[in-house]
């Protein structure tokens, strides 16, 4: 008998073993699903090189399917310490380029220097803060960190910290 009850016992603890080191290969796999792709996580960050920019040049790039605007400021733009992302002597505008009435795109009006949505006649000032028409508040800075000559777009770095906090 004694025999008979520690078969059962050890086909018992086997048969545990077996569906334990089973739950725990389901429950790896069923976390690796949940886990964004390589391709998404690539995607939350862009890098662009400023080093290539001209005074004045605005370059519009696309992040996280929004239009990004960056402006090289010249010498004739006004800067503005809570807003001018700084790169060595350069100060650049980087803004998510969707109007904050709703969300139209504005164009950059060079001689002006202004950013106008042709949807209600809302203007930006070159730092993108809102100078004319119904849009509530300024063009929204996207989280962003400076490395070297380079802005990572999507990484939230010391200097957009401290904009972030004087604002």
């Amino acid at each position: 008998m004694a025999t008979s009850e520690s078969r059962r016992s050890f086909m018992g603890f086997a048969f545990g073993s077996v569906a334990a080191v089973g739950g725990v290969f389901s429950l790896v796999a069923m976390k690796k699903t949940w886990d964004p792709l390589p391709s998404v996580k690539a995607a939350g960050f862009t890098t662009v090189d400023l080093s290539g920019m001209q005074a004045g040049e605005l370059r519009t790039i696309e992040w996280r399917k929004k239009p990004i605007f960056i402006l090289k400021k010249d010498e004739s733009m006004p800067r503005d310490e809570k807003r001018d992302v700084v790169v060595g002597n350069a100060a650049y505008t980087v803004v998510i380029g969707l109007c904050t009435h709703l969300g139209c795109i504005p164009a950059y009006t060079p001689s002006e220097q202004l950013f106008k949505c042709a949807c209600h006649g809302g203007e930006f000032d070159v730092s993108g803060k809102n100078v004319f028409g119904p849009p509530p508040k300024p063009l929204e800075i996207p989280p962003f960190k400076i490395d070297g000559t380079k802005l990572v777009l999507g990484e939230e770095g010391l200097e957009y910290k401290k904009m972030i906090a004087e604002a």
